[in-house]
């Protein structure tokens, strides 16, 4: 019986010894790196009336009859209608001219944009691209007419900050069939961040 004693002291003195000498659980390392393969989000630039610029004058904004229409590439497309099918085409056409409008000393863009409605029409606009730091701030466009034949743009010889547009178009009475054979100029300027016609439109004889 005492030995029967002797021998659970030992066993329990055994187990506290081996207890006491067994290594502490090491608290886990947690890494302080920074995953390098984390997604990035590309910034935005803004202007200071807080619409995007673009990269160049095709991958801008622009005013087109009070609606804002943004071009990717050179083209955009948007809907005539909600759901229908019938799509509103503007393209950059272009027969661009660089000039300084703004005198800000960065070269500014005067340009052609036509847009297609879906019909017969293809209507001409002139609008404008300024420069700036962050990349391109598009301008309202200005109706020119219904397939005319454009022809040069060119910088203002009595002004600088102006630009000429000239074109080819039709009598008023003739066809929309006919060729386009009247010469045509018309002259546009910045104020104010606004594109303007410079003087009044010329006025065709019928």
């Amino acid at each position: 019986m005492k030995v029967l004693k002797v021998l659970m002291i030992l066993a329990v003195t055994t187990g506290f010894v081996l207890a006491a000498c067994t290594p502490a659980a090491q608290p886990q390392e947690v890494s302080t790196t920074m995953p390098t393969d984390l997604p990035t989000v590309a910034p935005t630039t803004a202007s200071a009336n807080g619409s995007t610029l673009g990269s160049d004058p095709q991958n801008a904004t622009y005013l087109i009859d009070g609606q804002e229409v943004t071009l990717v590439n050179g083209v955009s497309e948007k809907e005539a209608a909600p759901g229908s099918a019938t799509k509103i085409v503007t393209k950059y056409f272009g027969n661009a001219v660089d000039i300084d409008l703004n005198s800000d000393g960065l070269m500014d863009s005067g340009f052609l944009l036509t847009q297609d409605g879906g019909g017969s029409g293809t209507f001409f606009y002139v609008a404008a691209a300024l420069q700036t730091t962050g990349g391109y701030q598009g301008t309202n466009a200005l109706f020119l007419g219904d397939r005319i034949a454009p022809q040069s743009t060119n910088v203002d010889p009595n002004n600088p900050v102006q630009f000429i547009v000239n074109y080819a178009d039709r009598k008023l009475s003739e066809p929309m069939s006919a060729p386009p054979s009247v010469a045509v100029s018309r002259t546009f300027k910045l104020d104010n961040g606004t594109l303007v016609e410079v003087g009044t439109p010329p006025t065709q004889t019928p």
